[in-house]
């Protein structure tokens, strides 16, 4: 890489390239050539005559957009430096000619334009040799700096020179600030520089083991599209039911299938790279619980000696919604399972009404844990003729009856009261996800309690 001094040896460079260039068609421009760097201002003192002159002005520096992202000088904990990322420069140039005489200007432009046209890049020889002055050339010509101490022509990517297009209005503007006459002028960039600190920077050791492996893997990109019932995609997923995990590139050396972070994986010939069907067990493992829950297919890599599975590849995640399941409700919940029934009457416009208050006993799978929401939905069934069917909602006690240290519970207990005597169909919701009611000839039937 480049040090500092690389922007004012680029601009030496440059310059060398027109002297060289002046000097080979001397007799063909005629008369004496002054090539310079200088701002445009000072070219031209007052009073002084016009002389004939290429002058090349670095007026812009601005960051190279493939290397700016590179990084930036960054240190480690002890705050000891790391690394030196490089400054990538884009240099532009003005290349403006001067004439003692009509037509001199132009034909100074015109030999100039061509000496950069025919040295797109500056290579590494021409660096070389502009910035380590050969005899009878005197090398006091350059600032000491400059003599072969830029580093320019060993940084890793070679500087290429590009004309660009100024409009009218940003040659106006440039002049305008110079506070200069206008000459005739042709702009350029100048891409890319690279410059890099010389900072010490603390090195990490090298790797001591020599039993070094290197395993070369395809890659793999696996993704789930669905998880459905195999039944099909608008049925219920609840403990045993059987469902499929569709998508693409499941299969790999191995493979795990997770659903909330627990393995149920299925054997190994069932799955294949579209489609892996997996029933889910009844009943369901701890730490699985109804509500939105998401699968992922997971395939590690086998490295090291003994071999030992590391983190591979990766799905996204697919998601499902696991209903609960009442394991006491079927077809209807016992009698034993109504607490504490308590009967009384009311009267309402006129008439008697039977009232039933108690607790009510639901036996759960998946279990349920102390922050889930847990709701029972009561829906009368075959109300008298003529009256409308009640329903009501109740909320299971805050923890749900979870007893520490136990995380969950199978066993929740809900109380209902106001509930007018009749058989009911029953529900219960557990975080939004509702149980299944049953409909054997097209009328929701079971699961039932009997409140009458």
């Amino acid at each position: 890489m480049s040090n500092a001094l690389a922007i004012a040896s680029v601009t030496a460079v440059l310059k060398d390239i027109l002297n060289n260039g002046i000097i080979d068609n001397f007799q063909s421009i005629g008369g004496e050539v002054t090539v310079s760097a200088l701002p445009p201002d000072r070219v031209l003192v007052n009073g002084q005559p016009e002389t004939n002159r290429l002058n090349l002005f670095m007026y812009h520096v601005t960051p190279n957009p493939g290397w700016r992202n590179v990084g930036l000088p960054s240190h480690d904990a002890s705050g000891e430096r790391v690394s030196n990322p490089p400054l990538g420069l884009d240099l532009h140039y003005l290349l403006t000619a001067y004439g003692a005489t009509e037509f001199q200007a132009e034909i100074l432009l015109g030999f100039g334009m061509q000496m950069l046209h025919e040295a797109p890049v500056l290579t590494r020889d021409a660096i070389r040799r502009a910035l380590t002055p050969n005899q009878p050339f005197n090398a006091n010509v350059l600032p000491p700096a400059l003599q072969a101490a830029s580093d320019l022509a060993e940084q890793v990517e070679s500087i290429r020179l590009i004309p660009q297009e100024l409009s009218t209005e940003e040659i106006s503007k440039l002049w305008t600030a110079i506070q200069s006459h206008y000459r005739p002028t042709a702009a350029y960039q100048a891409s890319v520089v690279l410059i890099e600190s010389r900072r010490s920077r603390r090195a990490a050791l090298p790797v001591a083991n020599d039993e070094r492996r290197i395993y070369v893997v395809p890659f793999r990109f696996p993704a789930i599209d669905a998880v459905v019932a195999a039944a099909g995609s608008l049925f219920p997923i609840q403990a045993g039911t059987a469902i499929e995990i569709r998508g693409r590139d499941l299969v790999g050396d191995e493979t795990h299938v997770l659903i909330d972070g627990i393995d149920l994986t299925p054997p190994k010939n069932t799955l294949t790279p579209t489609l892996i069907p997996l029933t889910l067990p009844k009943p369901l493992p701890p730490g699985l619980y109804a509500g939105v829950k998401t699968v992922q297919v997971s395939q590690p890599i086998k490295m090291g000696d003994p071999e030992v599975s590391h983190r591979g590849f990766e799905s996204n995640a697919g998601a499902f919604v696991l209903r609960p399941t009442m394991t006491n409700a079927a077809p209807s919940i016992p009698a034993t399972d109504v607490e504490g029934l308590v009967s009384s009457t009311e009267t309402v416009n006129g008439t008697t009404v039977a009232l039933r208050a108690g607790t009510l006993k639901l036996v759960l799978d998946p279990h349920v844990t102390r922050d889930q929401r847990v709701v029972l939905l009561l829906n009368q069934l075959n109300p008298p003729a003529g009256q409308l069917a009640h329903a009501y909602t109740f909320a299971a006690p805050v923890g749900n009856g979870v007893v520490d240290p136990d995380p969950d519970t199978g066993t929740v207990r809900i109380p209902f009261k106001r509930v007018v005597a009749g058989t009911y169909l029953v529900r219960v919701q557990v975080d939004g996800a509702e149980s299944l009611l049953e409909r054997p000839a097209g009328v929701f039937v079971t699961p039932s309690v009997d409140l009458s």
